[in-house]
């Protein structure tokens, strides 16, 4: 019989021994939640030497409580408002699709996404992991999309590229996307959650790989780092929750349109380790009423992203966005009236991150 999973307690991943935080000054951690913060404390040796962005859901004057000894920055809706303007209306509300709003303030180069329900994974030997360690890892190292090489990641130690992998590919290229897993309470659709209740994931598995180019993958916002300066403007999760006919597609949204972007780039994406403990598993209900339209309309929405093909002209990631909006208003309008909305929503929600990111040479000069 399988052992029960567990999770790190405070106490054990008190006991790591810590190092010189990586990239301590170019990383910003961003957190949605509605509610008090605890978890943080299991977190506190990985998260403490970093800046947090908390980005809270729903209603915005109940009190969300975070433990003393972080640096943090807490946003709500009526920050939102007051920040965005009328283009506040790009960032969703009551969904955890919000955290967004936080890669967008962000002024860091790195950031690193994870839901508070998402606790310290043990390894099989029983040792507590540095999420966050192993995602800068992944973005510090190349990716390799045009050529697989069957020892997975070759730049991790002890692996290297097999016999008959090109020399010219082997440099690889910039990495701009790390996506990690999860122990315990797998990420199921509804569906699935409702004929496996009591299915969990044991298997720790210990690699990484890069996501071959034209290759497609189901993003998961959980756990999740990317590279700001090379991705950042199409990190967006899409209009989801209050008001809107679709949930629980926001990660999903912004995986299927940065992988697009990344291949046309020339950008790699890695998924794989570091895994999270996932404690809690929603209601597979609410769940379905959120996601219904979603798995009727993914049959045509992935074709779509698989034949997108984006202009030689399109030289940046904004310029692939706003190309982007333009074939999803023209593509998957007959899908739903919704995808109108949404690619008008794309547009704001670029518009909207250039005015909060624009070089400080210009920012300067409209003083």
């Amino acid at each position: 019989m399988m052992a029960p999973l567990e999770c790190a307690t405070a106490a054990e991943t008190a006991a790591v021994p810590k190092g010189a935080p990586l990239l301590k000054d170019e990383l910003d951690i961003v957190i949605p939640t509605i509610r008090n913060l605890d978890f943080l404390e299991m977190w506190r040796p990985f998260f403490q030497p970093y800046h947090l962005i908390i980005v809270q859901d729903g209603d915005p004057s109940k009190t969300i409580k975070v433990p003393d000894g972080f640096d943090y920055d807490l946003y709500n809706r009526n920050d939102i408002n007051k920040i965005l303007g009328p283009k506040a209306s790009c960032i969703s509300f009551k969904d955890s699709a919000c955290r967004c709003f936080g890669y967008m303030i962000s002024k860091k180069k790195y950031i690193y996404t994870i839901d508070d329900d998402c606790f310290v994974a043990k390894d099989p030997t029983g040792k507590p992991q540095n999420a966050l360690e192993q995602h800068i890892k992944n973005l510090l190292s190349p990716s390799t999309p045009f050529f697989f090489n069957t020892l997975y990641d070759p730049y991790r130690q002890g692996a290297d590229f097999v016999r008959g992998y090109p020399f010219s590919l082997r440099e690889g290229v910039p990495t701009a996307v790390s996506h990690g897993l999860w122990l315990n309470i797998p990420d199921y659709d509804a569906p699935t959650q409702l004929v496996k209740p009591v299915e969990r994931n044991a298997r720790f598995v210990d690699m990484v790989l890069t996501i071959p180019k034209g290759t497609l993958f189901p993003m998961c916002g959980m756990n999740l780092a990317f590279d700001r300066d090379l991705i950042g403007p199409a990190m967006y999760f899409g209009l989801m929750g209050d008001g809107q006919p679709i949930g629980r597609y926001d990660d999903m949204w912004a995986g299927w349109c940065i992988k697009v972007i990344c291949d046309h780039l020339g950008l790699g994406v890695k998924t794989g380790l570091p895994y999270i403990f996932h404690s809690k598993a929603s209601n597979p209900f609410v769940n379905l009423k959120k996601e219904y339209k979603g798995i009727f309309w993914q049959e045509e929405i992935i074709p779509f992203f698989q034949a997108v093909s984006l202009p030689k002209e399109c030289t940046t990631v904004q310029k692939c966005y706003i190309e982007l909006s333009k074939q999803v208003k023209e593509k998957l309008n007959k899908v739903d009236p919704y995808f109108d909305k949404l690619a008008d929503a794309m547009v704001t929600w670029i518009e909207a991150w250039d005015e909060l990111n624009q070089p400080k040479a210009e920012a300067n000069g409209k003083k």
